[in-house]
């Protein structure tokens, strides 16, 4: 079956749905929580920012650096997971879908810790880099959708309204059971886009 990731990160932590289509039909073919920190890490390497405020500058620098490489490192491992299951159902992987916020400017560690709203922005932009980034080592295809422009970009890809789709989301979800809540309708809807791309 010719399938597309679709992502949506959190701090530590990304949703995945994976969907398929067979015969003309969209099926959910997988659907789980990945992590992307170490267990022995999460009390810190969810929040690196935050963990490393009040800290010397040095350790600072050093903390946040240990998890950014932890963050990409264990997303690589958790991409070639799932490419794995992908390939032992003998599915064809057209694409990654990842749901990205909006990009930071190239703040150092210095400054982004100086400033409260820029460590939320940063973590915030941290994981979903990591996926991306382990997308590509990975050798897929990786489309980036504004998190904020999902539902336009969907509408404009797929040419369906969204109240249509929203329906179609809502019954793939009743064919896998829960959790199936926004953030797995948005890495679906964000796979689907990549489907719909890959076709055209």
């Amino acid at each position: 079956m010719r399938v597309a990731f679709g992502l949506k990160a959190h701090s530590g932590w990304s949703a995945l749905v994976v969907v398929g289509i067979s015969s003309g039909e969209l099926r959910i073919v997988d659907r789980r929580r990945i992590d992307l920190v170490e267990k022995r890490d999460s009390a810190w390497a969810k929040q690196p920012y935050h963990a490393a405020d009040g800290l010397d500058p040095d350790e600072a620098r050093n903390l946040v650096t240990r998890a950014i490489e932890a963050a990409h490192r264990v997303a690589v491992r958790e991409m070639r997971e799932a490419i794995k299951r992908s390939g032992q159902c003998k599915h064809d992987i057209a694409a990654c879908a990842l749901l990205v916020p909006r990009p930071m400017p190239n703040w150092s560690t210095d400054e982004i810790l100086a400033v409260h709203f820029r460590m939320h922005k940063a973590e915030g932009v941290l994981f979903p880099d990591a996926l991306a980034r382990a997308a590509k080592a990975c050798g897929l295809r990786l489309l980036a959708i504004p998190e904020k422009q999902l539902f336009e970009e969907v509408e404009s890809a797929l040419r369906v309204p969204l109240s249509g789709l929203m329906e179609q989301i809502a019954s793939l979800g009743k064919s896998v059971g829960p959790p199936w809540g926004k953030d797995q309708k948005s890495a679906a809807l964000a796979a689907m886009v990549a489907l719909q791309g890959d076709a055209a």
